[in-house]
Order: structure tokens, then C-alpha cells, then sequence
């Protein structure tokens, strides 16, 4: 069992209590038993992560939307879990859903995890999302510095020179400038 998994299904058997439940979920080897979990009626949260979760992992694309919701999900552990079986899902709509995630200023709070998958996947579309949360990040008191500082981060990782702009206004906010400045750095020419 990688480290991943056996973080989550830790951290959801305290979620599931003394359930048989979680102990067919967790031990379920046919993936079309963890797929009808995953949509039957009545399913708790922690039920519906841990399928999506083990179906994500193994690159069944049955798990997409579920894995998509937790990836904007208010708690940050199930957001990610989500990134993280949704990198290894290996469906082409993963990016677009990230990015469409990370740029919702109505969720703006659960933007991180979404941003971090952005620069893992390396998709074309991480480097405009990254600089269009970015940029809206560096009004002042914006409260959301983790993003701002992982779009940073990210944009150095991706070594764009789109980002070149972004970077340098963002040296300008004292909680920003030093990851800006090595991002920058990064940047080719």
C-alpha cells in the first residue's frame, strides 16, 4: 500500500467508525464494486473519497467528478487526496477542471490544492491560470497569501516566460518577494 493510501484510509476509518462498510471498501478488489459505492444513494463522504480515491489511483476514469469535488472541498486533507489521485488519474480533462477550479474567485479559499495539481500536470493550461490567480492575488490585504505564494512557487517550477510580468509585480508584496525573486531566476533568458 503506498504512503498516500494509507494516510487516507487512516484518517477515514476514524471518519467511518466501526463500519463493515469501510472494511469492504478498503479490501475491494474489483473495481466495479468500488464504482457502484461511488454512486449509490446514501453513501457517506468518507466512503465516496476512499472509492474515488482507490479508482483514481488505478487510472479508472469512472472516478473523475467525484474526485473533482473533493478537489474544491472545504477540508484541505480531502482536497489533497483529491490532487493527488487526480495526477494519477491520467484523464485529459483533469487540467481544465484545475484550472477552471483555481481561477473561481467564488472559491478562491480552496484554490491551493487546485494550483499545485496545475504545476504537477505541466498542462498548457497551468501557466494562464497560475498567472490569472496570481495577478488577482496581489491586490492589497488580499487574504489568500498560501495561494498567491503557490502560484509563485508554481510559475518558477514551470519556468514560463509568460510569468515573467506576474513575477515582477508580485517582488513588490514583502510576503511574495523572495519566492518571486528565485521564480524569477528560473526563468529562462
Amino acid at each position: 500500500m503506498n504512503e498516500e493510501l494509507r494516510s487516507l484510509t487512516e484518517r477515514l476509518r476514524s471518519e467511518a467508525g466501526a463500519s463493515s462498510t469501510y472494511e469492504r471498501l478498503v479490501t475491494a478488489e474489483d473495481p466495479d464494486v468500488l464504482a457502484a459505492a461511488l454512486t449509490a444513494p446514501g453513501q457517506p463522504l468518507w466512503a465516496r473519497e476512499l472509492v474515488a480515491f482507490r479508482l483514481g489511483l488505478a487510472g479508472d476514469r469512472r472516478a473523475f467528478e467525484a474526485l473533482v469535488l473533493l478537489l474544491n472541498h472545504r477540508d484541505p486533507q480531502r482536497c489533497a487526496s483529491a490532487a493527488h489521485a487526480l495526477a494519477r488519474l491520467g484523464d485529459p480533462r483533469t487540467a481544465r477542471a484545475a484550472a477552471a477550479l483555481a481561477t473561481n474567485e467564488l472559491r478562491v479559499a480552496y484554490a491551493l490544492h487546485p494550483v499545485r495539481l496545475l504545476v504537477e500536470l505541466r498542462a498548457p493550461e497551468a501557466v494562464p491560470a497560475l498567472i490569472t490567480t496570481l495577478g488577482r492575488r496581489l491586490r492589497p490585504h488580499d487574504p489568500y497569501r498560501g495561494v498567491a505564494l503557490a502560484c509563485v512557487e508554481g510559475l518558477g517550477t514551470l519556468g514560463d516566460v509568460r510569468a515573467r510580468p506576474v513575477l515582477n509585480e508580485a517582488l513588490a508584496h514583502p510576503a511574495l518577494a523572495e519566492a518571486a525573486v528565485r521564480a524569477l531566476a528560473r526563468l529562462p533568458g
